[in-house]
């Protein structure tokens, strides 16, 4: 394992850039996923979480989406199977040991070119993004978001209310006093205006996406990965395209700001020489240690589980000065005052307090069927009804939940001390702590795997089974949500249809694509038509062999 503070000059050797051939095969990719972006777009229109008080509907032209919602919405699953089948063909472009790679400047141009079309659609995959508006809109009231939904705040006719989930508009916000503060200020200028509200949330959004592009492929070099790999499995992933792009999450500005808060504060680490004397403190080294503390607490500040990645950066300075419990409980005593005194500080600041702790528990009312600990609180209550003991899911799930925080608590305990005692990167420590207590959540979502996926990227994206696996895993899950992000009562075929229409669809166009890329060569060989040059009659290849 690379020692933390040092930059692994194996990362830095010289790959060949790609060549011409190569170079039209990249942009053969690079224009499938943008197609693949346009169609997730306009499929957007008529199959995304459409506010309630739809203004496309009576547009002209772009109203026919709203109208043709089975055609629409086939085209949505159509753009998803393009966007992903484009990510996973570029990672051939983007692996460790080829003698060729992708520059990082081509990259971020195809990140770019995926990214930008999904910046105008309708909001996907989730009505999350209407909450935020919502509860930006009940701090400008002066109203406290803890203690009071949208509803009884703005009022169930409100305009804002009404695009917020039925779950949602009696419930207090259960994000942290920076976001609301900064969706507070969004609606000042915004005011109750849908469309502009949600492109301002996206554009909050967007600077957290470039805050860890940003600290990614710098902590990918710090820990022994090529920074290109680390992009290309943590930037360019479809969850960030579909979730964080088109789906508007708060996830991204609280990713964004750890990440960025975990590379500031390792930047002037000098090399740690395991059982060796700590060196000299190097300039600016403290200030550059706090400022990332205060920037991983505005994460935690925009949702909680950002703050697990202060105790990882606290081991990396622990171990940097020694690797000794005092230095270990100094640290950790430092991290906890600059912590607290910067979660305090924006409590005050913002006049929204603490009450957000208490709301902490909100998201758990959803029980996602992705969720382990949900599937086993439903078996547990399918096995009580056979038994004629009577449903007692809830029981269960109030068992589960407890003990599934318990088991990750563990986790992370152990995460820390393998880290401490250098067994482990304290990158992938974190990676690992996050996926443990988001998994056990019984209200899982795809989004909250970024929070795992990232960190492990700058540590892990150079093994090729962690890389196939986070590949596999982040495919099942980016086709696991359809894109209007609400239930399909009463019309629920649509759902397998759409994916069959699109997959039929996607399958045809992929074999002509591989006529050019040759990603399958025999099929490739199977499917090409042959020249002119080579169609020879039986008769002609005789006289032609004679001929030899």
């Amino acid at each position: 394992m690379m020692t933390e503070g040092v930059r692994d000059k194996a990362t830095a050797s010289e790959h060949r850039a790609l060549n011409r051939a190569e170079c039209r095969k990249l942009e053969l990719i690079r224009q499938f996923g943008t197609t693949g972006s346009l169609m997730l777009l306009f499929g957007s229109l008529g199959a995304g979480a459409l506010p309630i008080y739809n203004p496309i509907i009576t547009a002209p032209v772009i109203g026919l989406f709203s109208r043709a919602y089975s055609a629409t919405l086939a085209v949505a699953f159509l753009g998803m199977g393009m966007l992903i089948a484009s990510w996973l063909l570029l990672g051939r472009y983007a692996m460790p040991g080829r003698p060729a790679m992708i520059s990082r400047s081509q990259l971020n141009r195809t990140l770019m070119m995926w990214g930008i079309p999904l910046i105008f659609t309708v909001p996907l995959f989730s009505r999350d993004v209407y909450s935020y508006l919502a509860q930006g809109s009940i701090v400008t009231h002066g109203l406290d978001p803890y203690e009071v939904g949208p509803g009884p705040a703005l009022g169930q006719d409100h305009l804002l209310t009404r695009g917020v989930s039925n779950m949602w508009r009696e419930t207090p916000a259960p994000y942290g006093p920076l976001f609301l503060f900064l969706s507070h200020l969004l609606n000042t200028v915004t005011g109750d205006h849908v469309i502009t509200g949600v492109l301002a949330q996206r554009l909050l959004a967007l600077v957290g996406i470039a805050l860890f592009v940003w600290a990614l492929p710098r902590l990918a070099e710090r820990f022994g990965v090529h920074p290109v790999v680390a992009l290309w499995l943590g930037a360019a992933n479809p969850l960030v395209l579909f979730h964080l792009v088109s789906g508007v999450h708060n996830e991204a500005l609280s990713i964004g700001l750890m990440m960025a808060g975990i590379e500031l504060g390792v930047r002037r680490l000098p090399p740690i020489v395991a059982g060796g004397p700590p060196h000299p403190l190097q300039r600016g080294e403290w200030t550059y240690i706090l400022l990332g503390v205060v920037l991983i607490t505005l994460g935690a500040a925009v949702k909680i589980p950002a703050a697990t990645a202060l105790a990882f950066l606290g081991v990396m300075i622990a171990r940097r000065w020694g690797a000794t419990w005092k230095s270990f409980l100094s640290v950790a005593a430092i991290f906890l005052v600059v912590a607290v005194a910067t979660m305090t500080l924006i409590g005050l600041a913002t006049g929204l307090g603490f009450g957000w702790l208490g709301a902490l528990g909100t998201p758990g009312m959803v029980r996602s069927y992705m969720s382990p600990v949900a599937q086993l609180a439903n078996l547990g209550g399918v096995m009580g009804i056979a038994m004629g003991l009577g449903n007692h899911t809830t029981a269960v799930l109030d068992v589960l939940t407890p003990l599934g925080n318990v088991v990750a608590t563990g986790i992370t305990a152990w995460m820390i001390w393998d880290s401490f005692k250098g067994r482990r990167s304290p990158m992938t420590g974190l990676g690992v702590s996050l996926a443990a207590a988001l998994i056990l959540l019984p209200s899982l979502q795809p989004w909250y795997l970024l929070y795992a996926v990232i960190p492990l990227s700058a540590s892990m994206a150079g093994t090729k089974r962690f890389r196939t696996l986070t590949a596999i895993g982040c495919t099942i899950f980016a086709i696991s949500i359809p894109p209007p992000g609400s239930s399909f009562i009463g019309r629920a075929h649509l759902v397998p249809l759409g994916y069959l229409t699109a997959g039929l669809v996607l399958a045809i166009m992929l074999v002509l694509l591989n006529r050019k890329l040759e990603f399958w060569p025999r099929l490739a060989r199977l499917t090409r038509r042959p020249s002119r040059r080579t169609r020879q009659t039986p008769a002609q290849t005789t006289v032609d062999d004679r001929t030899r």
